[in-house]
């Protein structure tokens, strides 16, 4: 099988007339969305557990095994012993949501470009598998995809040549702000583009599902850089792989579009359901725990649970910034009132463990 040879941005073959109900559905779902973004007070740190979530099952479309709870556990506990293919997994996971929190970072101090792009690359592979190919480097070797013992003959997929790779992501680059007629469009193009280029010897879906939502921050379709299209993804994982595979191998640039525009509309549409409970949950919280507390330091218990679903106490005196003997009475009677259960009884030197559920609950849902 011969190296890709992507085409040059932007496309000619794009038939918009077939995709114009797709793109008023898709935008106007996103817009929706993005209203309820706009009405959380500090998304960030309200919709946490969907930014984590988000990683996990993006990282899970790569092969990892971790599940969200034993993410958060071992976040809060790191001590904790567990397998090492399991520690491996989750460090993957922690590192995609670290990338995902540096690029919304970043995006305030510059904008969208090969550099961030590489910057996020390092961060991906830091410390995890991967770790000796290149981080933050474009491949310098052909490489190529298929099954274990595959040889590139039999491939499912060869990428370009390298000497091919830096005019093509500086083309990719300047179509990023390029101004196309539609910017969801533009997003299916630019996130297909850069996984069939696949600049990176490791790691390119995820750096290609990280930039979902930097470039709808960037485009300024969103408010916040939080959208999470990997559950649609990896539910509908197949049909993702198909429709990248048809742009290499037939030119099938429109299938794709319309594949991703429907995954953008219906995954609009869920975000905003999951942001709307949590936002609901949080305001109930607000009318309940300082009831069950009777205590001044309701908010921020309250914020410290939202911030971080599995917690340690110690961790929850920390960040709360609440005194010790205060702390505990209050964790007694949330657990009470069943607000938070516990994981884990304190014992020795070693703390309690606690979850919030209800959080988790939906944000699993």
């Amino acid at each position: 099988m011969k190296p890709y040879i992507p085409e040059n941005l932007p496309l000619t073959n794009i038939r918009w007339e077939d995709h114009i109900p797709l793109i008023g559905k898709a935008n106007a779902a996103l817009a929706r969305y993005d209203g309820i973004l706009q009405s959380i007070v500090n998304p960030a740190v309200l919709l946490s557990p969907l930014t984590t979530q988000e990683a996990v099952l993006s990282s899970k479309i790569e092969g990892t095994q971790a599940s969200l709870e034993e993410v958060l556990e071992f976040q809060a506990d790191p001590s904790e012993k567990i397998a090492p293919e399991k520690a491996a997994d989750i460090h993957e996971i922690i590192n995609y949501r670290t990338a995902m929190f540096f690029a919304m970072e970043d995006l305030k101090n510059r904008p969208l470009c090969l550099n961030l792009v590489r910057d996020l690359h390092r961060i991906l592979l830091e410390s995890v598998r991967g770790k000796n190919k290149d981080p933050g480097e474009f491949r310098r070797v052909q490489n190529f995809i298929g099954p274990l013992g595959t040889t590139i003959e039999q491939a499912t997929f060869v990428p370009p040549s390298p000497e091919k790779i830096l005019p093509a992501m500086s083309n990719w680059e300047k179509y990023v702000h390029f101004e196309e007629k539609d910017g969801l469009i533009q997003l299916a193009i630019i996130k297909a583009q850069f996984e069939l280029i696949h600049p990176f010897l490791d790691g390119n879906g995820r750096i290609g599902r990280i930039l979902v939502p930097i470039f709808l921050y960037h485009k300024g379709l969103l408010s916040s850089p939080m959208f999470y299209l990997s559950f649609y993804l990896e539910r509908n994982r197949p049909t993702y792989f198909e429709r990248l595979n048809a742009i290499s191998r037939d030119g099938d640039w429109n299938g794709w579009i319309g594949f991703f525009l429907k995954a953008v509309m219906e995954q609009a549409q869920e975000n905003g359901k999951k942001a709307k409970a949590i936002l609901d949950l949080y305001n109930h919280m607000k009318q309940l725990v300082p009831e069950i507390t009777r205590s001044q330091y309701a908010v921020k218990v309250i914020d410290s649970m939202f911030s971080q679903p599995i917690f340690l106490s110690t961790d929850f005196m920390k960040v709360s910034n609440i005194p010790r003997d205060s702390a505990l009475r209050m964790l007694s009677a949330l657990k009470e009132a069943k607000v938070i259960n516990s994981l884990r009884e304190a014992k020795g030197r070693r703390a309690s463990l606690w979850v919030f559920p209800e959080l988790l609950r939906i944000t699993e849902d």
